[in-house]
């Protein structure tokens, strides 16, 4: 899974022409958000992007923009520590369940015109983390049996 998520993967095709192309990686933004969050930032960004993980810990920085300025706009399996690639793999990757483009969905985009309107907000990643927070108890529960 070396490639999880790319924002050119959402803003060609179908992407409504009246937001920019940074729009195509907010849902990616939010889950890097709470990766960050956690503590489960892989180890090159440990080493080399340390500021701008204080930054999005501090809420000076959204998780977006730091796909994008310390990402090169692409979420990779490397962006993830041990811990954090394999909750990835069973919450943000697997192709059969899709829970968290789901649980985004049910959250953020319900009532929006496509999921790539959600606004890239404080108050959205809150209301998403909580899911996640949720996602990542039950997972670790299943891990442990």
């Amino acid at each position: 899974m070396p490639s999880i998520d790319k924002i050119d993967w959402h803003s060609g095709g179908n992407f409504p022409d009246d937001l920019p192309p940074e729009n195509g990686g907010t849902h990616i933004g939010m889950f890097l958000t709470w990766i960050i969050d956690n503590d489960l930032i892989g180890e090159w960004h440990l080493e080399n992007s340390m500021s701008s993980i204080q930054a999005v810990k501090s809420r000076q920085m959204t998780g977006r923009d730091f796909l994008i300025e310390e990402c090169d706009a692409k979420f990779w399996d490397e962006d993830l520590n041990k811990e954090g690639l394999e909750f990835t793999k069973y919450y943000y990757d697997d192709e059969k369940m899709n829970l968290y483009i789901n649980d985004y969905e049910e959250l953020l985009g319900d009532e929006l015109e496509t999921l790539y309107h959600v606004e890239n907000s404080w108050s959205n990643y809150d209301r998403l983390r909580k899911r996640i927070d949720e996602r990542y108890l039950d997972w670790k529960m299943k891990i442990s049996d």
